[in-house]
């Protein structure tokens, strides 16, 4: 038995970035498992009958699958200091992005990734696979695992026809966040809250590590550059929420951003699970229920519009944003509600959900 958390994961994964920057604020003692192919196969499917990383294993061995349900499961046993802001207009705003980070910036991580940087990527995948392997048959395996995520690019709606739009619409919005941490160490203040995190993923594996997207970030948002790096190495459980539930004007831009582009079709994802719901009683939820139009703007500001799956686990991640804003007391909503009004977003937000879903044994699910 030992007092060490296991993240097993790779430095290369999205994901496994957002956890582990979370283990090092809230200082929790941990040591990083790389995910070999061994380890996919001895540890990581037994456990959670899913090949997907990261995975953290507690020391009184649980084994969690996801990012958000780690952490929550961590904040249970690390309550203090909480990364969730207990206030209504915090609270919401720092949902909205981890929802924005995980599911929606997904798009330019994958684009830059596989559009610049392909051969480092071969040699990364194949190094994190079999460590041993000589170089030339890393890259090989690197090429034939990687393939999956390559392949992944036409139903995230990375296309010739979007690609110039999903480039001006990221580099706008490292324009619009350069602005906010210029004045602001993070999202909320001077402690990192869950939207924090939520970004870190997208922003740090694939976005800053990646040579030519990191090449980007750096000459068009320094400050988001070095708040990545503020990220990976905080000062462990310091800091504060901004006093009286303030969301800093700052980043507004960025918050007009996510209701413009990521909720018309996530709210049209929605309509379209419930209804899949009820049509297939009993039947397990795909990862993607069909396909959907998305809008992005060029740099001169012209529409761009391709098309994209429609992908049931969003419908997750923004339960979670709903189940904290939909309870608030009347004042409360109130105040949620001026803000989301003056960000364009106050009407993507009264979302009605047809069927809700769930987790279970790390697979979708719907509820009831």
């Amino acid at each position: 038995m030992t007092d060490l958390y296991q993240l097993i994961g790779a430095e290369i994964s999205l994901y496994t970035g957002k956890v582990r920057a979370y283990l090092r604020y809230k200082d929790i003692p941990f040591e990083e498992v790389r995910a070999t192919q061994k380890v996919y196969l001895e540890t990581i499917l037994p456990r959670t009958g899913v090949a997907m990383i990261p995975v953290l294993i507690s020391p009184d061995d649980i084994a969690v699958q996801d990012t958000s349900d780690i952490i929550d499961f961590l904040e249970v046993r690390f309550a203090e200091p909480t990364i969730y802001p207990d206030t209504p207009r915090q609270g919401t705003v720092a949902r909205l992005f981890e929802l924005y980070g995980d599911e929606w910036l997904l798009i330019p991580a994958m684009h830059y990734r596989w559009a610049f940087n392909e051969q480092e990527m071969f040699l990364e995948f194949g190094r994190g696979s079999q460590p041993d392997a000589s170089e030339e048959e890393q890259i090989k395996l690197g090429e034939e695992r990687s393939r999956p995520f390559r392949g992944a690019q036409p139903i995230l709606g990375i296309t010739p026809a979007t690609i110039p739009a999903i480039e001006a619409s990221y580099e706008q919005f490292l324009r619009d966040l350069d602005a906010h941490f210029a004045v602001h160490p993070y999202l909320l203040g001077t402690r990192p809250c869950i939207g924090d995190f939520g970004l870190m993923g997208p922003l740090y594996a694939h976005l800053y590590r990646d040579t030519e997207s990191g090449k980007i970030m750096k000459r068009i948002a320094p400050h988001v550059a070095k708040w990545v790096e503020r990220m990976n190495a905080p000062e462990p459980k310091s800091g504060s929420f901004l006093a009286n539930d303030e969301v800093p004007e700052t980043l507004y831009p960025v918050l007009s951003r996510i209701f413009e582009e990521q909720f018309p079709p996530l709210r049209e994802m929605v309509s379209a699970l419930g209804d899949w719901i009820n049509s297939n009683p009993g039947e397990k939820i795909p990862r993607a229920i069909g396909k959907q139009a998305f809008t992005l703007k060029n740099a001169d500001g012209t529409p761009v519009t391709g098309e994209r799956g429609m992908f049931p686990f969003s419908q997750w991640m923004l339960q979670r944003v709903l189940d904290f804003y939909q309870p608030l007391s009347a004042d409360e909503r109130q105040s949620v509600d001026t803000l989301l009004d003056q960000v364009g977003g106050l009407e993507a937000m009264q979302v009605d959900l047809k069927r809700r879903v769930n987790r279970e044994k790390n697979v979708l699910v719907a509820e009831g």
